[in-house]
């Protein structure tokens, strides 16, 4: 009887690559009709690479026993493990990268699209490595004024300043709307994206990185978007505003879905980044790399008259007030103003965090500063229930009239405005 060995390897490997390897024998095994259990000791595998006492322990679907029963595997070597290996073969089951790769399916296994430094709670495991900061943040956004202001229970209570770029408008639209677009949304599939998000994408297929497109399968936006774009014209921040490109992107709490602090590309998209905030309610958190310094000003309760710290003249020259209807997302705050009387004081943008806070069915507009100078971030501890976010972009200048590919532009904008696309 043939013995079935895997392909020994000179380099050292680790156990993911040494559970690859003992899939790939277990199923041909089992093709071969050698899947009993006598059959596991006989099977020769490198074995897993060692890490150093300064090596990170990781923490994946790959990674054996400590990501819980579900995936954990017999010792290397043993009978059991053979035969655990070789009833997946006969069953068909995917590899555990394939599963992963594929996004699983079936209750084969957790599955996630995960890539380098992005983590989600299902490719952490149960014993997950430390999460990236989560800074509570220190300023919370109030769009009635128009300003950063500082959280009573941070160091910078009593302090504030401006933050332009940001339009917010509560209850863009109703609960029965919101109902029906997520139920047409959940009609087509989901694609496993990063960080514990799924994705549906309406736009051109891009490489940032090389700056290229193409249309490829891009037949335009959902028909349910049709009516969400021809409301936000009433809106003099959205009244020229043309969307080229739909991500509807899915949040899970019990995936861990979050993103990074990031940036979002302005090779190809334009200024105004459009996110209509469904299901429930969350928290948008900008932070700033700069290494200069920002101002901070005394604020002044309107109402009261009080000054809870002091100001300089500057600062009623260089705020000015978005002039935007009062919302629940500032109504904890009240109602403020900066106070003109005594100098600023200065800090580091990088040790300012501002939270906005995002009600259900709220649309936000992040444009100026706000999009270009400040990241922003959904972190999962803001993720409590399933949210739905639906961003809408822009071109940027470079396809629009006159710009050096207008033509494309003018193609994908044709396509877009049909309104009959599916997701790409």
């Amino acid at each position: 009887m043939p013995r079935v060995r895997a392909r020994p390897s000179s380099l050292a490997r680790s156990p993911a690559d040494c559970w690859e390897s003992e899939f790939r024998v277990g199923a041909a095994r089992s093709a071969l009709g050698l899947s009993g259990p006598g059959w596991g000791a006989r099977v020769s595998l490198p074995p897993p690479r060692v890490p150093s006492p300064n090596t990170p322990a990781t923490h994946s679907p790959v990674a054996g026993a400590a990501c819980g029963p579900r995936w954990a595997l017999p010792p290397l070597g043993s009978p059991e493990r053979g035969a655990r290996l070789a009833a997946i073969g006969a069953r068909g089951g995917a590899s555990p990268r394939g599963m992963e790769a594929r996004g699983g399916g079936g209750g084969a296994g957790p599955a996630c699209g995960c890539k380098g430094i992005r983590r989600c709670l299902l490719c952490q495991g149960p014993a997950p490595a430390a999460p990236p900061p989560q800074e509570k943040g220190n300023f919370t956004y109030c769009p009635a004024a128009g300003l950063a202001v500082g959280n009573e229970c941070s160091e910078f209570a009593g302090w504030a300043f401006p933050f332009p770029g940001v339009f917010l408008l509560e209850e863009f639209i109703n609960q029965d709307e919101e109902s029906q677009m997520v139920q047409l949304m959940d009609q087509d599939d989901w694609k496993l994206s990063q960080s514990g998000r799924r994705k549906q994408d309406y736009g051109p297929k891009v490489n940032f990185k090389k700056k290229k497109l193409k249309v490829d399968s891009f037949i335009g936006l959902p028909s349910f978007s049709q009516e969400i774009v021809q409301r936000m014209k009433a809106h003099s921040a959205l009244e020229d505003f043309v969307p080229v490109e739909q991500c509807n992107l899915d949040y899970l709490p019990e995936r861990g879905s979050a993103i990074d602090p990031h940036f979002d590309d302005w090779w190809l998209w334009g200024e105004r980044l459009v996110s209509l905030n469904l299901l429930s309610k969350t928290v948008l958190s900008m932070s700033c790399d700069l290494e200069d310094s920002l101002q901070l000003f005394a604020t002044l309760s309107q109402g009261s008259g009080e000054s809870n710290r002091s100001a300089s003249p500057q600062a009623c020259q260089t705020h000015k007030s978005n002039n935007y209807t009062p919302t629940s997302a500032c109504e904890n705050l009240g109602s403020w103003d900066i106070d003109c009387s005594s100098p600023p004081r200065l800090i580091p943008y990088k040790e300012v965090t501002v939270d906005i806070l995002l009600p259900r069915r709220s649309l936000i507009v992040l444009y100026g500063d706000a999009r270009y100078k400040w990241k922003h971030a959904i972190y999962r501890k803001h993720i409590e229930h399933r949210r739905i976010c639906v961003t809408f972009r822009e071109l940027s200048a470079e396809f629009a009239l006159g710009g050096k590919q207008e033509k494309l532009g003018k193609e994908l904008l044709e396509l877009a405005l049909t309104f009959q696309g599916k997701p790409v």
